[in-house]
């Protein structure tokens, strides 16, 4: 009742929002109304009009910056290093904030052009990925309050269909007048060159150049790209750039050379969301076969994975017959056992669709966790795996059926203890001391390393299903992402994990 108060008298926030843009599209439609007098070169000419305008009037700022930058190069003194780093991002910012007040002031005449340069380009045809495109968009009212909110920084939400492609382009031919480069998000290689190549030639009739980075280019291209005033280009493409630029020896070999201003992204619920949750990690090459240690341990890992579905596939079916039985009880611990075994088992998901299992092993798995009895479900299994967090553990009764004649070579020795032991053995010498820590460390690395390829291996069989979250294309496994169901090229699953399924 009070929101609904609250509402009448002031109203929602969308309402408030709308009521604020209205006035800069009026604006907008005003001066688009005036170009329509202007020939095709006075249009383009409005660019360079602008390009001066905020050139002339960032002149101290700039100056102020690169004056901050040079003392940043020519410093020698470590202890005055972050006090002239923190000079340089309040310059930068101070510049940024300028700037910034000097786009909005132009924003209705820049966006104006735009749709401007789209009216002029209606009925031209060129070509798109391979195919002709006749151009026949013009933006409306609420595609024009759509590329404002983008321009201030916000979400702007559209159904597909609505024209989010041209959405973007009048913002970033805002932003692009600075000329400190103006990158678009996309998710993924053909969707970068078809806007490139799509929305280009809007940019292309302004006097602004464009470029877009794809997955085969080499160095030097991308550097050209970069240099573009508008970059397309993937997520994946503008975050590995961004970290071998990091890894860089020399100036010459940064390819993002404009550094980054201001970026609009393209689903944005998928890439700074969903796909975030995997990093992007730069890998080098190693010495020796990195997939050797995998198919050494694979045939046993299989052997122990056959006998646990075996034991699981057992563990559910004596749970529905307690539940037939009645004895609810019971038949929460065998669901929990089955589901630490093989939380992905196809009889388990199917049994846990039934009305009230999934709360049934939930409330049986809270008991246990609040008693910290865990340890007495999984001493049943041969492993125990924590599906959130992606971890398995070896138990005693995995130990010994990997290794029935020495388990303990999947058990780490504690190093401290060890030390002791050495050194407080005094029918050792010094020099056997020496040899028999050598010997330890040495120990400690094998099974430290045996356990981990193992690990690895288990939690490929147990968690990773071909076809679902990957694929083997060319004899290469692809991730899938979970969300979109894209193939993630390029993409490796990290710390030994995409050489176990490949394994």
């Amino acid at each position: 009742m009070i929101n609904l108060l609250l509402k009448t008298i002031f109203g929602d926030k969308h309402v408030r929002d709308i009521k604020n843009i209205s006035p800069l599209v009026e604006e907008i439609n005003r001066y688009d109304a005036e170009f329509e007098k202007l020939s095709d070169e006075e249009l383009r000419q409005k660019t360079a009009e602008f390009k001066k305008k905020i050139k002339d009037n960032t002149v101290e700022e700039t100056a102020e910056v690169e004056k901050v930058r040079e003392a940043i190069r020519s410093n020698i003194d470590p202890n005055k290093a972050k006090d002239l780093i923190d000079s340089l991002k309040a310059a930068e910012k101070h510049l940024t904030d300028v700037e910034r007040a000097i786009l909005d002031d132009i924003l209705p005449e820049a966006f104006a052009c735009v749709k401007q340069a789209m009216k002029r380009l209606k009925g031209q045809s060129w070509d798109v990925c391979g195919r002709q495109v006749t151009w026949d968009m013009v933006p409306y009212d609420v595609q024009l309050i759509g590329g404002i909110v983008l321009h201030q920084g916000k979400i702007s939400e559209m159904a597909t269909g609505e024209g989010k492609t041209l959405v973007a382009v009048a913002p970033i031919y805002l932003n692009a007048l600075t000329g400190r480069g103006v990158h678009l998000v996309t998710v993924n290689d053909y969707l970068a060159l078809r806007d490139k190549e799509w929305m280009g030639r809007v940019y292309e009739y302004l006097g602004l150049t464009i470029g877009v980075i794809l997955n085969d280019m080499n160095p030097q291209q991308r550097r050209i790209a970069y240099g573009c005033d508008i970059t397309y280009g993937t997520n994946n493409e503008f975050g590995f750039d961004y970290l071998r630029d990091n890894m860089a020896t020399s100036p010459e070999d940064v390819v993002q050379v404009r550094g980054h201003y201001y970026a609009i992204v393209d689903e944005v619920d998928s890439v700074l969301i969903d796909e975030a949750r995997t990093p992007l990690i730069i890998s080098g090459a190693v010495d020796a076969p990195t997939n050797q240690k995998y198919e050494e341990m694979n045939g046993a890992v299989k052997r122990l994975i056959d006998v646990q579905t075996r034991l699981v596939n057992q563990l559910v079916a004596d749970a529905e017959k307690l539940i037939e039985a009645g004895n609810e009880k019971e038949a929460g611990k065998k669901f929990l056992m089955a589901l630490r075994g093989a939380p992905k088992n196809k009889r388990l998901m199917k049994a846990m669709k039934e009305e009230g299992i999934a709360a049934l092993i939930q409330g049986t798995e809270n008991e246990y966790l609040r008693d910290k009895k865990m340890h007495e479900i999984d001493e049943e299994l041969y492993f125990a795996i924590d599906e959130k967090n992606h971890s398995i553990d070896l138990t005693e009764k995995g130990r010994n059926t990997l290794s029935p004649s020495n388990p303990e070579t999947f058990v780490i020795p504690d190093l401290s203890d060890e030390i002791i032991k050495i050194d407080t053995n005094s029918s050792l010498s010094d020099h056997e001391k020496i040899i028999k820590k050598d010997e330890l460390g040495k120990l400690y690395s094998e099974r430290s390393d045996r356990i981990h390829s193992m690990e690895k291996l288990l939690t490929a069989y147990s968690l990773y299903e071909k076809d679902v979250e990957y694929v083997v294309q060319d004899g290469r496994v692809q991730i899938v992402d979970e969300f979109t169901g894209r193939i993630l090229s390029g993409r490796r699953y990290s710390d030994g994990l995409h050489q176990a399924i490949e394994a």
